[in-house]
């Protein structure tokens, strides 16, 4: 039996209220009203949103916003490939960078809950290699010292990013750097993730595990991880537990032939004013090579490829508390775990803790913004951003590809235009 999926498809109706090309889904055609938001106070973040393709501070925009499981409000804006003169779509690709990491959690917990590993475990019971691990600590001379790690790395501690490893920066990143591990990207290389990851073991660390946030591999290791504890590589495992049963079709580590003119272009802002393509050859930040490269490496940190419409499956799924249209990916109360702040002390963000794999609002005030306590999600190195927020029911799926994001404050008037529209 075909499973259904958030496909979205051209709204006649949508079309007359919106001032941009709008979209919706073909399973539910509701009006924002019934849905507890205002057609009309919708209209604003429209325009606004609409406004920084109209001032060529962005190249183009795909949104989605469910509430109550249905569409309130979804639109396209501008061009995913300028130069070609290729418009944005609903089924847009985007290289959605460290959105992978809430995928790659869900699957350590998949893991978790069939006995298969346990996220108290030490990282070691994996992946050997990242035992008696040494922390790299500044010394009065300028340079740096090795010690030994206080505590051996958990699974948990990768999960909530006090691993005690970033990007290859900090104290001890010339040993990084010599060893090839800056950046977070990995579609260049011709090696497997695990070998990868193996290699990294002999590296220094930042931190002592669980004594500091600090972003960086963690997902990337979590990735072999699951390799390691499944007997699969990242993506068939990922492929057939979480993306099939989604209905996740157009999510991929690197893109089959058939999909490549639907890959969005990723720009940078040029020198007065406007955007231009990156060139291919500027690494990590370029267009990649999710099409043409060696299509070896998985990267549990960064790597995927998705659509709007595909990410807000996956969202709408951990709305539901483990389960998405009759396919139970987790138990409710490991989204419970998931989307609780285990921080504790560790500083974070004003008003935010960090759970498994997103972070999460713990005190409104602080934080400044609108929105809900309890409210989780995170973003991608691309310009790209989501959250779910529990309170109101609500998925957002923002998607665009510009980087650096100088200058743009679209993430904030998004969120404030989505929350003056709720009504009920």
């Amino acid at each position: 039996m075909m499973r259904p999926k958030l496909r979205l498809v051209l709204s006649l109706t949508l079309l007359l209220v919106y001032s941009s090309t709008v979209i919706a889904a073909d399973f539910d055609r509701s009006t924002p009203e019934r849905l507890g938001m205002s057609a009309e106070r919708l209209q604003r973040l429209d325009s606004v949103l609409k406004s920084y393709v109209d001032n060529d501070q962005l190249a183009g925009q795909v949104v989605l916003v469910l509430r109550h499981g249905m569409i309130a409000y979804s639109a396209t804006n501008g061009m995913r490939n300028l130069e070609a003169g290729l418009p944005m779509t609903a089924d847009t690709i985007f290289r959605i960078a460290s959105q992978t990491k809430a995928i790659v959690s869900t699957g350590i917990m998949i893991l978790h809950e069939r006995g298969q590993l346990d996220i108290s475990h030490p990282l070691s019971r994996y992946i050997p290699e990242w035992e008696n691990m040494n922390v790299a600590v500044a010394n009065d001379k300028g340079g740096y010292d090795l010690e030994p790690a206080a505590r051996p790395i958990t699974l948990r501690h990768l999960l909530t990013h006090t691993g005690g490893m970033s990007y290859g920066s900090g104290v001890g990143s010339d040993q990084w750097q010599a060893a090839g591990f800056q950046g977070w990207y990995f579609a260049n290389r011709d090696e497997p993730i695990g070998e990868s990851i193996a290699r990294m073991a002999a590296l220094p660390l930042n931190a002592h595990p669980g004594e500091q946030w600090i972003y960086g591999y963690n997902t990337d290791i979590l990735g072999a991880v699951i390799e390691k504890a499944s007997g699969t590589d990242l993506y068939t495992f990922l492929r057939t537990q979480i993306l099939e049963p989604l209905g996740m079709e157009d999510t991929h580590f690197y893109l089959p032939e058939t999909k490549i003119d639907r890959l969005a272009i990723v720009y940078q802002p040029k020198i007065g004013g406007g955007v231009e393509a990156i060139p291919a050859t500027d690494g990590m930040r370029s267009q990649g090579m999710y099409v043409n490269g060696p299509r070896i490496s998985y990267s549990g940190g960064a790597g995927l490829l998705s659509t709007a419409n595909d990410y807000a499956s996956f969202l709408q799924m951990t709305l539901n508390g483990g389960e998405f249209n009759g396919n139970r990916i987790l138990s409710r109360k490991t989204i419970e775990l998931m989307t609780t702040n285990h921080l504790g002390d560790i500083p974070f963000r004003s008003g935010q803790g960090f759970g498994l794999g997103f972070s999460v609002v713990t005190d409104l005030g602080s934080r400044g913004t609108l929105g809900s306590e309890g409210e989780y999600g995170w973003g991608g190195a691309y310009h790209s951003t989501y959250w779910v927020d529990p309170t109101e029911d609500l998925v957002v799926v923002y998607f665009t590809q510009i980087i650096p994001a100088t200058g743009l404050d679209d993430y904030a008037k998004l969120r404030s235009g989505i929350y003056q529209a709720i009504v009920d």
